[in-house]
């Protein structure tokens, strides 16, 4: 018995000194590399929901990634040596990366050298590191390590990149800077994607975990992922054809927008010039936001359709109503003149707004009563911000009480002297589509809160009734006679098989609170003509001298319209073109 018990111990004896074999350090000494080493807390960075389009395709997108962190006890002594390495192969900044590696005092034994960095890019260059300083025993390099985090990428580099934005590092240099968004939805929904880091504290000896040391965890709980109503080969084509029509008319910078005229959700929102949200650092900042939201200009005779559609709705005005329009009308301040030089003309209402005459416009907003044309305007959205989750946006602006006097009038009836953003303009027009009922412009699918607090998106979207079916009909059948080659001034607006009904606007530019010559042209309309499907505007800033709404936004629009109509299977309704008259 007694040499059966001494054989167990000698077994037990070898098992245990195997162990601590395994383990390579006495576990006597774990308690004084504790004391001697103290605690390790280590982030453990929560995967950032995605940004997907409304068929589920990834526009921000996270993937497997690393950072990069240094023991400045370890990494003081060759500190210069390593900044040069990863300051070539990582792109971090020198200096900055040599004060971290040297840095003292608290918490100074884990320290960030790079985020976000490919995994196997991260883990290529910690391993040549520690294999190229290897100690006098042939031990890898123990001062730097990887820790996972999760890498965010966008897959489409430009489409959308006003839209979805980036993230970066916040924070002063010399802190431990978070990764946040920067731009577009990434910012303003940073909170919904970005979820909540976790925590991993654990003991530490000779810069490693001790096994059976103390340890706590604080899982992180995941982001949100946020659907767009946006989609994204739709997306990709607007940003194509508004990139060539802006530059083959010379101009400075332009706008597209597709709208559901049913739901207001934004099928497409794009802007010219543009970045590549996947490299953004090379290009101007002022290219992060979306001009579509964030820029203001005078609409121009696009605005002619709210005017017109007030008129018949508040009972002022009809299809065939009749008027004598001269070829200038002489009011307070200034003449009003038509862009084309004409004597005395015999135009319907159908007529000034196919032709697009100042003059007759003012000459039918004279039944307004005073301030009606104005609570009409209100009520198709212009003054108010659309609220669709981007930062930045705009209420342009509507004059109100004395700013608002009858010079001030007769140019708001065509479009001038008020401003507007290109998202607030596509839903006032869209509500023409839709019935005479303004539905909310969306960008979001379902719903998701905003870092401001604000409750956006699909399921939380409003309507109102803002002019009478009939009213929205009788406007309808007038826009249409803009794109008839025989009466209106945008034939190359018309799309081949589908009724047709849009404006054209021409409007002054004002840079730097003065008109400096310069015009920003468009063209917004809606097909098919009698069963709405989706609401267009284009506008262009600054084209080359000459040009018009039906010229330089109008082909645009009936490429857009065309390709939209196609993709959703939007077959013609094969009624005619009405004929309303134009001239009496």
């Amino acid at each position: 018995m007694q040499i059966g018990f001494l054989l167990i111990a000698i077994v037990l004896s070898v098992f245990a000194a195997r162990l601590v074999q395994l383990q390579g350090v006495d576990p006597r000494s774990y308690a004084q590399m504790a004391a001697a080493e103290g605690q390790r807390t280590v982030d453990l960075p929560a995967t950032r929901g995605e940004i997907l389009d409304r068929n589920g395709k990834p526009m921000a997108d996270t993937v497997d990634g690393r950072m990069v962190v240094a023991d400045p006890k370890v990494t003081r002594a060759i500190a210069p040596e390593l900044a040069t390495i990863l300051s070539e192969r990582l792109g971090v900044d020198y200096f900055e990366t040599l004060r971290r590696l040297r840095i003292e005092g608290e918490g100074g034994r884990f320290q960030y050298i790079a985020r976000q960095v490919p995994a196997s890019k991260a883990e290529k260059v910690v391993a040549d590191i520690q294999e190229e300083f290897k100690d006098e025993k042939g031990r890898p390099f123990a001062g730097l390590m990887t820790e996972r985090d999760p890498l965010r990428t966008y897959p489409n580099k430009t489409v959308a990149a006003n839209l979805v934005g980036f993230l970066g590092e916040n924070g002063k240099a010399g802190e431990d800077r978070a990764i946040v968004g920067l731009a577009g939805l990434e910012d303003s929904f940073n909170t919904y994607l970005s979820g909540k880091d976790g925590e991993a504290r654990y003991e530490v000896g000779a810069g490693n975990q001790i096994p059976l040391g103390d340890s706590t965890v604080t899982p992180a709980v995941d982001g949100k992922n946020l659907t767009l109503t946006i989609d994204r080969d739709l997306q990709f084509y607007t940003q194509r054809v508004l990139q060539q029509t802006v530059t083959k008319s010379g101009g400075e910078s332009g706008i597209a927008v597709i709208m559901d005229t049913r739901t207001g959700e934004l099928l497409a929102l794009a802007d010219y010039p543009t970045y590549d949200a996947a490299d953004p650092y090379r290009y101007d900042k002022e290219l992060y936001r979306s001009s579509a939201l964030t820029d203001v200009y005078e609409p121009g005779s696009v605005e002619k359709v709210l005017t017109v559609s007030a008129l018949v709705d508040a009972g002022l005005g009809f299809k065939e109503q009749r008027f004598k329009v001269p070829g200038q009308l002489n009011r307070q301040d200034r003449p009003i003149g038509d862009y084309w030089d004409h004597g005395t003309l015999k135009l319907t209402l159908a007529g000034i707004l196919a032709k697009s005459s100042n003059v007759g416009t003012v000459l039918a907003a004279d039944q307004f009563k005073k301030g009606q044309l104005r609570d009409y305007l209100t009520r198709f959205g212009l003054g108010a911000r659309t609220g669709l989750g981007l930062g930045g946006e705009t209420r342009g602006i509507v004059p109100q009480g004395a700013a608002w006097t009858s010079q001030v009038g007769d140019r708001i009836a065509f479009g001038q002297s008020l401003s507007v953003n290109a998202v607030q303009m596509t839903a006032a027009v869209n509500t023409i589509a839709n019935g005479g009922v303004r539905v909310d412009p969306t960008l979001v699918k379902g719903s998701a809160r905003t870092d401001d607090g604000a409750e956006i998106g699909t399921d939380v979207a409003t309507s109102r009734r803002v002019i009478s079916e009939d009213a929205a009909r009788e406007t309808m059948l007038m826009m249409e006679r803009v794109v008839d080659p025989d009466a209106g001034v945008a034939p190359r607006a018309a799309v081949p098989g589908y009724r047709v009904a849009g404006k054209t606007g021409t409007a002054q530019r004002v840079v730097d609170r003065r008109y400096d010559g310069s015009l920003s042209v468009s063209f917004a309309g809606f097909a098919p003509a009698d069963d709405p499907r989706f609401t267009i505007y284009v506008v262009v800033h600054a084209p080359r001298a000459g040009s018009g709404g039906g010229s330089v936004a109008g082909p645009a629009f009936a490429k857009l319209m065309s390709q939209t109509l196609r993709r959703y299977g939007v077959a013609p309704t094969g009624t005619e073109p009405n004929q309303t008259p134009v001239e009496w």
